[in-house]
């Protein structure tokens, strides 16, 4: 017990350099445990055939969006989800400009029983800072 109290300093570096070191799996970039960075979406894609979905509206969607994506606008998911994806056990990505949208676009699919549904991590954004294709 004495040497915690003698280096209680050391103690104090030591857990707040553990905490700073889990804190990017804690937030996992903001996605959670769903969230996808875009090189393993583009991995999801070719070797599950996932199914990507842009909740964005249409205008966002035509100024760009990830190659074969389907458009279903996040107020018209739930909807027009079960015609889009019939078979409940496809892998699903969800994306939209940000990531904030593709989030909750998750949470709903899950409720409708698309439980392999995930969010791609920084959205639109981080797939163009990745470099990956985008079509118009």
């Amino acid at each position: 017990m004495s040497f915690f109290i003698d280096n209680w300093m050391l103690m104090l570096v030591a857990l707040s350099s553990g905490a700073m070191l889990m804190w990017p799996a804690l937030t996992a970039g903001g996605g959670g445990a769903n969230g996808l960075t875009p090189t393993e979406m583009v991995q999801l894609m070719n070797r599950e055939k996932a199914v990507v979905v842009d909740v964005c509206g249409s205008e966002e969607f035509a100024a760009g969006h990830v190659t074969s994506a389907k458009n279903l606008p996040l107020d018209e998911l739930e909807s027009k989800l079960p015609g889009a994806v019939k078979n409940k056990s496809t892998a699903v990505i969800m994306v939209c400009a940000s990531g904030m949208r593709s989030r909750r676009a998750v949470a709903i699919a899950k409720k409708l029983g698309y439980d392999n549904t995930r969010s791609l991590n920084g959205g639109m954004g981080a797939w163009r800072a990745a470099g990956l294709p985008v079509e118009k």
